[in-house]
């Protein structure tokens, strides 16, 4: 990821909290035939064994039926991409707009990408878990939350057999905010101003991030 060192994040916590808000990944690894193959998937990303070289694993599954998981054997190499909200941005917010011109339009967005080996195993027993702690997040929080337990058990182990496990090492983690840092607080005001009237839903997201890191620093 080319990261600009005033867009970088490092910060642990931030990272891990944003990959769990977004609760989803885009798996990119290569095809048998040498393409490039990408499926969305919900993830987990236990972090429990961190050392100076892995950055714990990421636990995901997918649909028997989809071909990228036939390519993949273990130590295969595979980027997972996270997206949180994005937005175009105008050089209208900018204070030199009618002095110097000195001004062209950019695209400000906060991402993670996960980079490691994977691994795939049709195991019912690892596969129970990983729906039912990808459940159990989810539900967490919802005033009547559903358990996997109560799905009819036959109907919820069929269901199994129709996913393969997923689990990624994670060996490389890269993080990027593009929030304007390299505007003036003025400039970055003004943008919020304009994303938070924005229609569009990612567009305020993206206005409540930067108004956070305004008053961060």
């Amino acid at each position: 990821m080319y990261t600009p060192k005033h867009f970088e994040v490092t910060d642990w916590k931030s990272i891990t909290d944003f990959v769990a808000h977004v609760g989803s990944v885009d798996l990119v690894t290569v095809g048998k035939d040498g393409q490039p193959v990408s499926t969305l998937l919900p993830v987990i990303w236990d972090t429990s064994n961190v050392t100076e070289t892995e950055f714990g694993t990421l636990i995901m599954h997918m649909a028997i039926q989809n071909d990228q998981w036939k390519s993949l054997s273990d130590e295969t190499l595979a980027l997972a991409i996270v997206h949180g909200p994005q937005a175009y941005i105008s050089p209208t917010n900018y204070e030199n707009k009618l002095t110097d011109h000195r001004v062209v339009p950019t695209w400000n967005y906060q991402a993670v990408h996960l980079s490691g080996t994977v691994s795939v195993s049709h195991d019912a027993e690892q596969l129970r878990h990983i729906v039912t702690d990808l459940t159990d997040f989810h539900e967490h929080g919802r005033a009547n939350p559903w358990g996997a337990a109560e799905s009819d058990p036959k109907y919820f182990e069929g269901q199994l057999k129709a996913i393969v496990a997923i689990r990624m090492k994670v060996t490389k983690v890269e993080a990027k905010a593009k929030l304007s840092q390299n505007r003036s607080v003025k400039d970055q005001q003004a943008i919020v101003r304009e994303l938070d009237k924005s229609g569009s839903m990612p567009a305020r997201d993206l206005a409540q991030a930067m108004q956070k890191n305004l008053e961060k620093n």
